[in-house]
């Protein structure tokens, strides 16, 4: 990838993740993967280099499941603490949570959301920034609520940071 910057939709904001079949809602965990989780990322089926990601002693990497099948990852992150925000590295839906046949809706916000929680018990008060694709900044204005900073960096403040969490996190 030449071209660096978030780049996942941000289908619908859930209160879960949503099959897009069905519209049954599932209730999701996000858990750090370790590199004993790298047996569990089939590299043929992301578009990042995950195992890579997992190597780098700066970041966390997270993996998003259904609290009832924990094996099957929907959805990847990467962050890094940066003492006073959280920073996403990448986002990743699964390749069966993407373009217009995806199983589920709701991954991609599932997995900011979860950012914006991280910053909230770091003491950030919600702050989460990222780099976006340029051809999206107006997208996650619209649908996290982020302001864009300058260039392709945008953030997510603690009022739109709370309206996430409180979306998907019950606590």
């Amino acid at each position: 990838m030449s071209k660096k910057g978030i780049d996942v939709e941000i289908d619908r904001l859930t209160n879960s993740i949503e099959n897009s079949i069905t519209g049954e809602v599932f209730d999701t965990k996000v858990v750090r993967l370790d590199k004993s989780d790298k047996k569990d990322i089939t590299p043929a089926e992301w578009l990042f280099d995950w195992e890579a990601e997992l190597d780098l002693s700066n970041r966390e990497v997270f993996k998003l499941t259904t609290a009832n099948n924990p094996k099957i990852i929907h959805g990847l992150l990467s962050v890094e603490d940066k003492s006073d925000h959280i920073f996403i590295h990448l986002v990743e839906s699964a390749n069966f949570n993407k373009g217009t046949n995806k199983m589920y809706f709701g991954v991609a916000g599932n997995l900011f959301s979860f950012a914006c929680k991280v910053s909230f018990e770091k003491g950030y008060e919600g702050y989460v920034a990222f780099d976006s694709k340029s051809a999206l900044i107006e997208h996650y204005k619209k649908k996290l609520g982020a302001t864009h900073f300058k260039g392709q960096r945008m953030y997510i403040d603690t009022v739109n940071a709370l309206k996430l969490v409180k979306k998907y996190f019950k606590d």
